[in-house]
């Protein structure tokens, strides 16, 4: 009767896993080298003042997830902490003054700030159409 052979790895194969191995630990990059960074959720508002920019001409072309950009106006005459929220070329207004203080304080220090569209919604109400958040990265 024959008996069923399993699988023995000889010592050829042997010493050529064992190679490969040590080649994957010791000479590809490990992930500690990898740098990972965390979202932390800085600022859940809306946009400020629409009705004088540009966010009721680009309304329709507007979308939830639309990445926007940040710009300091240290020099506007009624609140030195003005933040302007721009999609592309197109103002759409700005951080409300009551929201922009830790904002203006990180974009002042050069760090690193992700905004984008969190919901738009067609309300009559200047102050209910359009919220953002803003966001920063840090090493986790």
């Amino acid at each position: 009767m024959a008996r069923k052979r399993g699988y023995i790895m000889d010592r050829r194969s042997f010493i050529k896993s064992i190679l490969s191995l040590l080649f994957f630990i010791f000479f590809l990059p490990l992930e500690k080298g990898i740098e990972r960074y965390e979202k932390v959720l800085l600022l859940d508002t809306v946009v400020a003042g629409i009705r004088y920019y540009d966010a009721e001409r680009i309304w329709n072309s507007l979308y939830i997830g639309e990445p926007l950009l940040l710009k300091r106006e240290p020099h506007n005459p009624y609140d030195e902490k003005a933040i302007e929220v721009y999609r592309g070329n197109n103002k759409l207004g700005y951080i409300p003054r009551q929201d922009n203080g830790v904002i203006s304080q990180v974009l002042d220090r050069n760090e690193r700030l992700y905004a984008n569209i969190s919901w738009l919604k067609k309300d009559p109400d200047p102050w209910n159409r359009i919220g953002i958040k803003v966001w920063t990265e840090i090493k986790a």
